[in-house]
């Protein structure tokens, strides 16, 4: 028997995994829908790119129409392989704001403030640069400099700077706002995925089980505790029981839908299903948030952008030549963080990431000729949506309802006017001068207000950031307590960005793994 069930292997699930197998006392079973994490273009920071339609490491969710979107449905890539979204994502290491956290305090988060949790990202982290106050220079996940930069994620850098924005050279350091390269979450050159930082160094512990390609089906109660999974491998059903505690670790989507199947969700709706009810828990899949994002396109008249690359020379010259050129780049290389004139507070609220390429459609669209991208997010969206049941089978996906812009004044989609219109301001600055060629979309540069709006509602994605499912807090209708204990049960956690009360200021993936680290040291509490 094990004491420890871990259902999730992606950044939160992979944290754990190395910290509870510490303790050589201690059995973890740790269950992982998808396969390995041996795809090269996974380890090859470019190759991002090429794993954008592979269903094998993606669990290629679609949300139902959303209404304010034209009626559309969004595709939502998320990690399906060991290291989760943090074996597929951009790279970008960001962890938001101080006071992000105080907000989550604030929320009923308690022990979650700013001054709690900086030491758990100190511990993650083994920056390049070296440690200071902020920053950590002795955890298993590397944080390096870019090895490779185009040309044009420079010319953004100084597009900012020329539309009077501040530099910057850290984002995580004493102030965020400003322009600069994104720190990445490599090692050598590679990527470093929680995979590769949390279980490559420990794969050989003899106290540790992984079992990938296993779908978990429920997990599995004892008068009111859980007591173990079932899940199904290579066509047949294991009841595998666990001693102490079972984690749940599935991600947003993945962790609110498995709670109801399992019985933990609100009773009509289980009901419904023909689930039997054990715990009536009427939040969990509710609170749904997600940074709506909308992409500004310009043709490039110099061909130096990544649109038309000899894929085989490449991969050949990054694998033959130390993890260096461009396959060492994360392809979203420059970004900023901006406080608009609508900010409430000192925080900024827009997050702009630069692609040296077209991104039409997350790159599966491909669009003639040669141009350069610039992504424009709201960082604090008000509108919430819900994660529900679409069956009471576990091999059928759940049904997502983003809700986007669907705040009852609309700020939301002011805030996304206020994107748009930033990205159109720097794209038109001297320092584009030498690649300018004629825009994409929108396809013309003096759109008002209205016109811009409609642009959005025909294009807006989603940019990966999806939170709040299970949210925590101290009041009774919350998910999961401080100590992310699953109300109305025991022995059951949940640890992953669906505990967030509200979305933090930036890239999710480190602020994923900072709430593992500190949910480990709460586990071992008992």
């Amino acid at each position: 028997m094990f004491d420890y069930i871990i259902i999730g292997a992606g950044s939160a699930g992979c944290v754990l995994a190395n910290r509870l197998s510490a303790d050589p006392d201690v059995r973890v079973l740790l269950v992982e829908a998808g396969p390995r994490d041996s795809h090269p273009f996974i380890h090859m920071p470019a190759g991002l790119a090429k794993l954008v339609n592979n269903k094998r490491v993606n669990w290629d969710y679609h949300t139902a129409a959303e209404a304010q979107l034209d009626n559309r449905v969004l595709w939502w890539p998320r990690g399906k392989v060991l290291g989760g979204s943090s074996s597929i994502n951009a790279m970008c290491y960001t962890r938001g704001v101080a006071g992000d956290y105080e907000e989550w305090a604030a929320l009923g988060a308690d022990g979650w403030d700013w001054k709690s949790v900086l030491p758990y990202f100190r511990r993650s982290e083994r920056n390049q640069r070296g440690a200071d106050a902020l920053h950590g220079d002795e955890g298993p996940l590397y944080v390096s400099d870019l090895r490779y930069s185009s040309p044009l994620s420079q010319a953004f850098i100084e597009a900012g700077h020329q539309a009077g924005y501040p530099l910057n050279r850290d984002f995580n350091g004493p102030a965020q706002a400003g322009f600069g390269l994104y720190q990445v979450t490599q090692k050598n050159g590679a990527r470093c995925s929680s995979a590769v930082a949390y279980l490559d160094p420990i794969r050989e512990r003899r106290n540790l089980t992984i079992v990938t390609d296993a779908q978990v089906n429920r997990i599995t109660f004892e008068r009111g505790r859980a007591n173990g999974v079932i899940y199904t491998s290579k066509g047949r059903a294991f009841h595998q029981p666990a001693a102490r505690e079972v984690l749940l670790c599935g991600g947003a989507i993945n962790s609110p839908q498995l709670l109801m199947l399992s019985g933990v969700g609100p009773a009509a709706l289980l009901r419904r299903h023909g689930i039997d009810v054990v715990a009536d828990a009427a939040q969990v899949g509710e609170n749904l948030q997600d940074h709506l994002d909308i992409c500004t396109l310009q043709h490039a008249t110099q061909p130096v952008t990544y649109d038309r690359l000899n894929d085989a020379k490449v991969a050949f010259d990054y694998y033959m030549r130390g993890h260096s050129g461009v396959g060492s780049s994360n392809i979203a290389e420059a970004g900023a963080f901006v406080r608009s004139r609508f900010a409430p507070d000192d925080r900024p609220d827009i997050q702009l990431h630069f692609v040296p390429a077209m991104l039409d459609d997350h790159g599966r669209h491909r669009l003639k000729g040669i141009g350069y991208t610039v992504h424009g997010c709201f960082l604090r969206p008000r509108s919430r949506g819900r994660i529900t049941l679409a069956s009471a089978r576990a091999g059928d996906k759940p049904r997502i309802e983003a809700n986007y812009l669907s705040d009852a004044d609309g700020f939301d989609m002011k805030m996304m006017v206020e994107c748009a219109r930033l990205s159109r301001e720097l794209l038109a600055q001297p320092a584009f001068d030498a690649y300018r060629g004629a825009p994409i979309f929108p396809a013309r540069n003096d759109l008002d207000d209205a016109q811009l709006m409609e642009f959005i509602r025909a294009k807006a994605e989603t940019i990966y950031h999806p939170v709040g499912t299970c949210r925590m807090g101290h009041d009774e209708a919350s998910v999961v307590d401080p100590q992310l204990r699953v109300r109305g049960v025991e022995g059951l956690r949940v640890v992953d960005a669906s505990v967030m009360p509200t979305l933090i200021g930036g890239n999710t993936n480190a602020p994923t793994m900072m709430i593992a680290e500190r949910a480990a040291d709460f586990i071992r509490a008992g």
